[in-house]
């Protein structure tokens, strides 16, 4: 699995996959980090957010005005993100946005170049195309099972899904 790290001026008491009970971090910070493992995903960009209840490593989240997350299913609207770490409700973490991630996806997700899209099944994404639950800006660049069980490696420029848009 990955590894990043924060890189720049800019350096938080709370690692990117680390979850924590007490805010570290302005929420909607936002930061660069490295990937230090063999994975090599080079650099992405991560936003410090409030949990959500059964989040884990992978799950996809939609973020709220407030900075807070709910587990992004179909018909959803907004930004959305890639949780690092098991942030639940209570409790604070970071959220990939930017470069490449694991994410959840479906058992049937087959697609290695394709557009993800949300599902009835919270924090998943699917390849079947579904009208208004295509996510803008997250391409998947592997099939299910990579980079391990159950996750897709996706490249992410800030996603979205706006619930009307389709490809």
């Amino acid at each position: 699995m990955s590894d990043f790290k924060i890189i720049g001026p800019v350096t938080f008491d709370q690692a990117i996959d680390e979850t924590s009970t007490t805010q570290k971090a302005p929420l909607g910070m936002i930061v660069l980090a490295e990937d230090q493992a063999s994975t090599g995903y080079g650099v992405g960009e991560f936003i410090y957010l409030a949990g959500v209840a059964s989040t884990a490593v992978g799950s996809w989240v939609t973020i709220a005005d407030n900075q807070t997350t709910a587990l992004a299913v179909a018909d959803g609207i907004g930004q959305v993100a890639v949780a690092m770490s098991a942030n639940v409700a209570s409790q604070w973490g970071w959220y990939q946005i930017g470069g490449q991630a694991a994410g959840l996806v479906l058992t049937g997700f087959v697609a290695t170049t394709s557009a993800g899209f949300l599902t009835s099944t919270a924090g998943s994404l699917d390849d079947a195309d579904v009208a208004g639950d295509f996510v803008l800006g997250a391409v998947s660049v592997s099939a299910r099972d990579t980079p391990s069980s159950g996750l897709a490696e996706f490249q992410l420029n800030r996603p979205s899904v706006s619930d009307g848009l389709d490809n």
